[in-house]
């Protein structure tokens, strides 16, 4: 099984430009949680989904404007790859790697 859990450095490519985050995954089971870290602030999740090395979940924010973030990642070892979809904004591609202390 592919090890989840932990921090991941990122970029998410919207249509404003690329984004930094920093993203923090936790496994319960098939129950995903964390938080993002970016330049907006920070967004802390409940209720993502994990099925195998593929995840999903939601984060809703209130800046620059009120939206919703429907997110869905694929892990394979130290890479992360992913859509973001950006409500109204169309979708936002998201990688990343895993962060090493």
């Amino acid at each position: 099984m592919t090890e989840i859990d932990g921090t991941w450095n990122c970029t998410m490519d919207t249509p404003m430009g690329a984004g930094k985050v920093v993203l923090t995954l936790a496994t319960n089971g098939d129950e995903l949680s964390g938080k993002l870290v970016s330049d907006q602030g920070t967004m802390e999740f409940d209720g993502g989904k994990v099925d195998g090395n593929k995840l999903s979940w939601t984060v809703s924010i209130e800046q620059p404007m009120p939206m919703q973030i429907d997110t869905t990642a694929t892990i394979e070892g130290d890479t992360l790859t992913g859509q973001a979809q950006l409500g109204s904004f169309g979708s936002a591609a998201l990688t990343g790697s895993r962060a090493t202390e």
